[in-house]
């Protein structure tokens, strides 16, 4: 404590804080949501200078989009805390996220067209999926959001309590 700050200018520093407490927690973790949403979007496919081939659900960018609609940002409380959420309702979204096993099978419809996938069910055409690789590496997307979500989440309040503190 600075000497120029009285017992009495601290302890009403301390009331204003903690009447300000559910005003800073709400926008913690509404902006701490949105940092973890665009950490999730920038780890999910298509990535600049992604190695991998381009195909039908990572050229349209469709399963990165979902992370911004499907996501609660608007802090609901819940008991003593505020609850948003990271979500994405693609139905393989989690099997990009996690990985997953490729038996090998035949895709009716499954084409290569210029180095890029491509998925038409009417074609007559198919390709044999799953022969040179039987397990495709998860993106880990939800994992990088989190980390962002806590990093935001420490800054943010660290901010504020240097801010209410003064």
């Amino acid at each position: 404590m600075s000497a120029s700050v009285s017992l009495q200018q601290r302890l009403q520093q301390l009331k204003k804080l903690q009447a300000d407490l559910p005003n800073v927690m709400h926008a913690a973790a509404r902006d701490a949501t949105m940092r973890a949403i665009e950490a999730t979007m920038d780890a999910t496919p298509p990535k600049a200078g992604g190695d991998r081939l381009p195909g039908v659900n990572t050229v349209t960018g469709e399963l990165k989009a979902h992370w911004e609609t499907d996501s609660t940002t608007n802090p609901k409380k819940i008991g003593g805390g505020y609850v948003t959420y990271l979500a994405n309702d693609m139905e393989y979204a989690s099997y990009v996220n996690d990985g997953h096993r490729m038996d090998r099978h035949f895709v009716p419809g499954l084409y290569v067209d210029g180095g890029q996938l491509n998925y038409d069910p009417t074609a007559k055409v198919g390709l044999v999926v799953g022969t040179k690789t039987t397990y495709v590496k998860g993106e880990f997307m939800v994992d990088k959001g989190k980390e962002a979500y806590q990093k935001a989440v420490e800054e943010i309040l660290d901010g504020e309590i240097r801010r209410l503190a003064k």
